[in-house]
């Protein structure tokens, strides 16, 4: 049987380039989607060439960007087996009194209507393969953070991966939400010193995906460990 096929979106740093990585190891074929064609292009010939990695430009919120990747997908691979829907965009200072609505429109876009899109677009390959869709949700989206519009785009994709589990529920798809904590990336310009790392999240996506058909792991919530205190 050929190697199975994973399809990345934001796939050209932080989360997603690791996840590509990971994946890789673990004997995946990738699809690659992200913005930025350069930075996939170099992971494209890390990971094993165009045999292995097939790059494709995409703005998830564009419904063509995302139907034209799954088409190039099944052109070139002719499967999918599982999907990260992982592209998104951090928030903006000034809570809901001050932020700019402008930034809020370009996250909300991004962070629930192209995963949506995602989603849609992904399963009906999903559905021959009886594949396993990923979402990158956050542990922002489990808690009540004061003025932050960001957690409330991530409560919304914690629903998007309740409500699509439900609908494909008895197809075979598993559908696992994946919830980092604070991670060292380019939405932070100074994270905390324990904070997570790409790799670590990686790690969590590649277990979920590495499970047998008939274990369906739900939710991966990963924080970092709190930093230790001198007096205990």
């Amino acid at each position: 049987m050929a190697d199975p096929v994973l399809l990345i979106t934001g796939a050209s740093s932080g989360i997603g380039a690791a996840t590509a990585r990971a994946a890789a190891k673990a004997g995946y074929r990738l699809v690659l989607a992200a913005r930025s064609e350069d930075k996939l292009q170099s992971l494209q010939q890390e990971l094993g060439g165009s045999e292995r990695v097939l790059t494709t430009r995409c703005d998830v919120q564009s419904n063509d960007d995302q139907k034209a990747m799954v088409e190039k997908a099944l052109a070139t691979f002719g499967q999918i087996d599982a999907v990260f829907a992982n592209a998104g965009r951090g928030g903006s200072p000034g809570g809901f009194s001050g932020a700019d609505p402008e930034t809020w429109r370009d996250m909300i876009l991004t962070n629930i209507l192209g995963v949506g899109m995602t989603v849609q677009h992904c399963l009906p390959a999903l559905r021959k393969s009886r594949g396993h869709m990923l979402l990158t949700g956050s542990a922002a989206g489990r808690v009540t953070i004061p003025g932050s519009m960001y957690s409330a785009t991530k409560w919304a994709v914690s629903a998007i991966g309740y409500g699509v589990r439900e609908e494909l529920r008895g197809s075979g798809i598993r559908v696992t939400l994946v919830e980092p904590g604070m991670v060292d990336t380019a939405f932070f310009d100074e994270p905390p010193k324990n904070a997570l790392q790409p790799d670590d999240i990686a790690r969590a996506v590649v277990y979920a995906l590495s499970q047998p058909a008939h274990v369906d792991v739900n939710e991966v919530l990963v924080r970092p460990t709190p930093p230790i205190e001198d007096d205990k």
